[in-house]
């Protein structure tokens, strides 16, 4: 990192919390991705008769009451749900005493990409059924794709800065991206910031059956997320949230901060090529990381990890290939390169934060979680992305990419805290 970018406002992880797949807290998801356990089953959250994808990554036995208000939780979609816990969890985490804290300068930047898809879902139900004054009357107010960072918001009184990012599925990544250039830009001391989504139902899989985007391989739901690997036929739709509590480093010092890492860098490009894929060269998303190297000072040759996108899906995975030589060139293959999705499926705007988290513990833990299901090799996916088992790692500097529907491209620079 140069000096003059030094000498700018410098944004750190303080704390983090999860609902996902493979886990209700960072602690549980972090060990089963470590250990290669799938949190992918057979579909549960929505009937799959009659479409060719029947398995998903689900949060099962999920009671929002272990960490909301049995009254406020019935108020809120499942997706804020998700989220309103991992914000709990973030800020215990983060040992942050919100009484202590100016909550005009405590913000909030959530990314989702559907909202209340079931919500949406059963009010269309009703309406075309029972007629339109039989919606529920909170439908609009759980529903809308704002609502996780205003319930978060509202639930811990948190007054600052409040947005929400809905780039599909770069949403996560892009608002924790954004989130740092509030605190950099002077308009807050602390955001709680990530992604959620909760969109597992008919219409949201209607909606990407049609497209032809989801994986038909059902027989052993584990094994069905296959990114990067030649077999790899869609991906596994997935639901949950991730939550990263992010300050200035002088906040967080200031009150005896542990922190996990920093967020050094932002790039955000958009490919202006086709509303849902990507060009085959990855050209978009390579400027996106590279935007993001050059936000954090940092040269290619100094990265050693990448949590990649990495969908399963046969053009997305050859791209970020293509886009991650094109911007690390030969460095390239010197790389570590895993997918978070290989374990839970793709959560849309949810994945950026739950695989941020994921990139944040392995600059703290020393250890790479593996991308599973990787057996056959795809002669255009030729970089080594940890097939199959956990490595041991000294990750300083890692990348996050995230891209979505839209051309939507969004990468981060995580690095290892140091004074």
């Amino acid at each position: 990192m140069n000096e003059t970018l030094r000498a700018r406002t410098r944004v750190v992880v303080t704390g983090m919390g999860a609902v996902t797949p493979a886990g209700h807290t960072v602690g549980e998801f972090w060990d089963s991705l470590v250990n290669g356990r799938s949190g992918i089953q057979l579909m549960t959250g929505a009937n799959p008769e009659g479409f060719p994808c029947k398995v998903a990554g689900e949060v099962r036995d999920w009671d929002p009451t272990k960490f909301i208000e049995r009254k406020a939780s019935r108020r809120m979609a499942r997706f804020a749900q998700f989220m309103v816990a991992a914000a709990g969890q973030a800020f215990e985490d983060a040992g942050l005493d919100l009484d202590a804290e100016d909550r005009d300068r405590v913000g909030v930047l959530i990314g989702n990409g559907g909202g209340g898809y079931p919500d949406i879902q059963d009010a269309a139900q009703t309406l075309f059924e029972r007629g339109g004054m039989k919606i529920d009357p909170l439908y609009l107010a759980r529903s809308l794709g704002n609502m996780a960072g205003a319930q978060v918001a509202l639930q811990y009184n948190l007054r600052g800065y409040n947005g929400t990012i809905v780039t599909a599925c770069a949403a996560g990544t892009q608002a924790i991206g954004e989130a740092s250039m509030i605190i950099r830009s002077g308009r807050a001391d602390v955001v709680l910031t990530g992604g959620c989504e909760a969109g597992i139902c008919e219409l949201g899989l209607a909606a990407f059956s049609v497209m032809r985007a989801l994986t038909s391989q059902n027989d052993d739901p584990a094994t069905a997320s296959r990114p990067f690997d030649a077999t790899r036929d869609g991906f596994v739709p997935c639901e949950g949230s991730g939550a990263l509590l992010i300050e200035s480093e002088a906040h967080a010092l200031a009150r005896g901060a542990r922190i996990y890492a920093e967020v050094a860098g932002f790039g955000c490009t958009n490919d202006a090529y086709h509303v849902a894929a990507p060009p085959d060269d990855g050209e978009g998303a390579a400027r996106a990381m590279a935007e993001a190297l050059r936000d954090a000072g940092m040269q290619p040759a100094e990265v050693q990890y990448v949590n990649a996108h990495a969908t399963s899906t046969p053009l997305g995975d050859t791209a970020e290939t293509n886009a991650i030589k094109r911007v690390l060139g030969d460095h390239a293959y010197r790389v570590a390169v895993s997918a978070t999705k290989s374990l839970i499926g793709h959560g849309l705007g949810a994945s950026g934060g739950m695989e941020t988290i994921a990139t944040v513990k392995t600059i703290e833990t020393g250890v790479i979680h593996p991308t599973i299901n990787l057996h056959t090799p795809d002669p255009t996916c030729d970089l080594d992305y940890v097939p199959n088992v956990a490595r041991k790692a000294d990750v300083r500097v890692a990348l996050k990419n995230s891209f979505g529907f839209g051309g939507q491209n969004s990468c981060l620079v995580l690095a290892r805290y140091e004074r």
